[in-house]
């Protein structure tokens, strides 16, 4: 009885052992799962089924729920016609590399915020947090200008890599997302780690990094999943047939292909990115919530 009483919640147990609470608590409960999963749920089923149909079921009203007559070539056909491989081949080598740059330079800057403290260091955290109020859309045009003659150097990053990995570095998001799990990690350690001889860089390749594994798995699925879905940016700077991602490549390829076989190559585009999160949903979880309790 004491845990019982000690236990808050929104609905209370003596009002879930009367048959009516009971009743109309797991009816609400049923009703709000299955909306939600309808909601989200929805829209992927229609792409998926929709890639199966013919063009003009796929374009007809009312639509129907399931094609009449399933066309597995579609998705053969969207594979040759929109030339998948490559366009997945360099969305999935733009991703690496943002994962790369984000986890070497968004960890080196949080890691000197939180244990190494320069100075004016909280000034230079705000003002990186400031820039997370500013539009995406705001920072396009300088962005481009500067992509098209990076200062100092004076190249054109058109059709480069780098040209996606550079906006992509200093996240401002990551590196507090980095620095409150930094935080979170006891000064105890870290004391031990300089009676031991071990200097700021052998400390975090050594004791910081091998604790920071899930947060580093949230970033590393955070930037896969931006470059994947990305669209308006890789379009301005990957202007050749060569060097687009699998976004833009689906929508210059759209003028000439039938409906049908858009929907089938969008599904295919969506795969990878569902495989991650079905693999790697608890590492996101747990990452993002590692560093909230300190203890």
């Amino acid at each position: 009885m004491a845990q019982e009483s000690g236990t808050r919640t929104l609905v209370s147990q003596a009002q879930l052992r009367r048959g009516r609470g009971r009743i109309v608590y797991w009816t609400l409960l049923a009703t709000i799962v299955l909306g939600f999963t309808l909601v989200f749920l929805g829209p992927l089923y229609w792409m998926v089924t929709g890639a199966l149909k013919s063009g003009t079921e796929i374009a007809q009203t009312p639509p129907t729920l399931w094609p009449q007559h399933p066309e597995t070539d579609n998705y053969v056909n969207a594979w040759h016609d929109l030339n998948l491989a490559k366009l997945l081949f360099n969305t999935f080598y733009y991703a690496i590399g943002a994962v790369l740059f984000q986890l070497i330079l968004d960890t080196a800057a949080a890691y000197a915020l939180s244990k190494l403290r320069p100075a004016l260091g909280n000034v230079i955290l705000g003002a990186m947090l400031a820039t997370l109020m500013i539009p995406a859309m705001v920072l396009i045009v300088p962005q481009y200008v500067t992509v098209i003659d990076l200062p100092i150097v004076h190249v054109n990053l058109l059709d480069s890599p780098f040209a996606i990995w550079l906006p992509l570095v200093a996240n401002a998001f990551n590196i507090f997302l980095l620095k409150r799990f930094f935080d979170s990690i006891p000064e105890d350690l870290m004391a031990a780690a300089s009676v031991d001889g071990a200097g700021p860089l052998r400390t975090l390749w050594s004791i910081i990094l091998p604790m920071s594994r899930p947060i580093l798995g949230v970033v590393s699925i955070f930037a896969v999943t931006y470059v994947w879905k990305d669209f308006l940016w890789p379009k301005l700077v990957m202007p050749s047939a060569e060097t687009r991602t699998v976004s833009v490549g689906i929508e210059a390829f759209s003028r000439g292909t039938s409906m049908n076989e858009i929907v089938a190559a969008s599904v295919i585009a969506a795969i990878p990115t569902v495989i991650i999160f079905l693999i790697f949903q608890r590492n996101i979880m747990s990452g993002l919530t590692a560093g909230s309790v300190k203890g």
